[in-house]
């Protein structure tokens, strides 16, 4: 386990400021991104999922930038709808791929960020080699609308999620080519008690 601590870094977004937490690996084997939940409903790079998902990158040997979308924090702008947050998650990929190479691009998101991730891996010249989303948002946003997903892509899913409708999530995204659905029986959206198993699922992706 790596115990590098992570820095405060800001760069310019596409609405101003944006606010990242940077962990950097000494010889990465990956760059991981990763979105965070909804930001009118308390979301932001602090959150427990977001911070799991990125000990699990960094414990894996990733360089890992999490960030603060637009309004949230002290990243300058306002909620956008999940149209601005792509553009957020596309300027932090651009400048970390230039900041902090690494062989392999790793893309991440946490319920609303995980829509936000997988539009934002649909848009890159390149797709990642990992696009891993935890409860994503398929019904409030148009996430149909991003399918296929480009790369192989990993879908973690509550069975139990309170938030996000795992029968919906299920029915839409289990079975596609490229998509490997993991489920957690009797976890909720905010995987409570479960944090632990989720780290170490998310690692066995990274394999």
């Amino acid at each position: 386990m790596s115990g590098k601590l992570e820095e405060r870094h800001t760069i310019n977004g596409p609405a101003g400021t944006l606010e990242m937490l940077l962990t950097r690996a000494e010889n990465p084997v990956a760059l991981a991104i990763i979105c965070h939940p909804h930001p009118l409903h308390g979301g932001s790079m602090t959150n427990k999922v977001v911070h799991t998902l990125m000990r699990a990158a960094r414990d894996a040997g990733a360089s890992v930038v999490r960030f603060n979308f637009r309004g949230v924090g002290r990243s300058v702008g306002e909620h956008d709808d999940g149209r601005g947050e792509i553009d957020d998650c596309i300027a932090v990929i651009d400048w970390a791929l230039r900041e902090m190479p690494a062989p392999a691009l790793w893309v991440m998101g946490f319920s609303f960020g995980g829509y936000v991730a997988a539009a934002a891996a649909g848009r890159l010249d390149s797709p990642p080699e990992q696009l891993i989303l935890v409860a994503p948002s398929v019904e409030r946003l148009p996430f149909a609308e991003l399918l296929p997903l480009p790369g192989s892509t990993t879908v973690m899913m509550g069975e139990a999620d309170d938030v996000v409708a795992s029968a919906a999530v299920f029915d839409l995204l289990e079975g596609r080519d490229g998509i490997n659905v993991v489920r957690f029986v009797e976890t909720g959206h905010f995987f409570h008690g479960r944090l632990v198993e989720l780290k170490d699922a998310v690692q066995q992706v990274m394999q």
